[in-house]
């Protein structure tokens, strides 16, 4: 009898596995792109608008981040003012100084991987390899309890000190409801190259048709990270050019 229940958990078992193996990274992409809303849906999607709260040293701080085609910006609310935080008007990235509290415009390495990342806007995934991406599919892992199909995406090289170097993510999907739970990605310059930032998301709502996070944690692996919550999530929304330029 123990032999025989034996052999029926480890057909169970294998059982499992093929069918987490059966899975390509294709099938899981199609699976998560139907899951949070749809394909044509997301075409559709020319600009976004989140707001979110943060906390910092018991302070809730408000922040506002919009993205607009090849334009963006991050408004955060300090004590009754707005400081703007990685601004770009397509050609000129800026921020303000915290200190002199100045607007400064970012060097040309910085532009470039502005215009790198906004290419993947509204979601690396769709049309990814019209944007040049490749997937890989790096087996399972279980997250916080969760199983998961671990899929690296390969994106285009970024330039750093004219130099390319690689632009991966590595994203953890649950395997039952193919929603991404965690993010990897590895540091390439600063004071914190050669670490993984780990991005968490949960609590994923309905916006307008679609599927999105409205809580995640940012922050290095495997120390506390930063947690974000999400007020609101508006989709198309109409923006005055003039948030997004430099201030003469």
């Amino acid at each position: 009898m123990k032999k025989l229940n034996y052999l029926l958990l480890t057909a169970f078992v294998f059982m499992i596995s093929m069918s987490f193996n059966a899975q390509t990274a294709d099938e899981i992409i199609e699976n998560y792109i139907e899951k949070i809303g749809g394909a044509e849906n997301w075409q559709n999607v020319k600009a976004i608008k989140m707001n979110a709260i943060i906390n910092q040293m018991g302070m809730e701080i408000p922040i506002e981040m919009v993205q607009s085609g090849n334009k963006m910006y991050t408004k955060i609310s300090i004590q009754g003012q707005e400081i703007k935080q990685g601004v770009f008007d397509g050609e000129t990235l800026w921020s303000t100084n915290f200190m002199t509290m100045k607007a400064e415009k970012s060097n040309q390495e910085a532009v470039n991987k502005v215009k790198n990342e906004l290419v993947e806007f509204p979601n690396p995934f769709l049309n990814y390899k019209e944007k040049g991406f490749s997937l890989e599919l790096m087996g399972t892992e279980t997250v916080d309890g969760s199983d998961t199909f671990k899929i690296k995406l390969i994106k285009k090289p970024m330039l750093i000190d004219e130099n390319e170097v690689p632009n991966v993510s590595v994203y953890y999907f649950d395997s039952k409801k193919f929603l991404p739970i965690m993010i990897h990605e590895e540091v390439m310059s600063g004071p914190a190259k050669g670490m993984i930032m780990e991005s968490k998301m949960s609590n994923f709502q309905d916006v307008e048709g679609l599927y999105m996070p409205f809580s995640m944690t940012q922050g290095i692996k495997d120390q506390p990270g930063q947690p974000i919550k999400f007020n609101f999530i508006k989709l198309n929304p109409v923006i005055d050019d003039s948030e997004f330029k430099f201030p003469e």
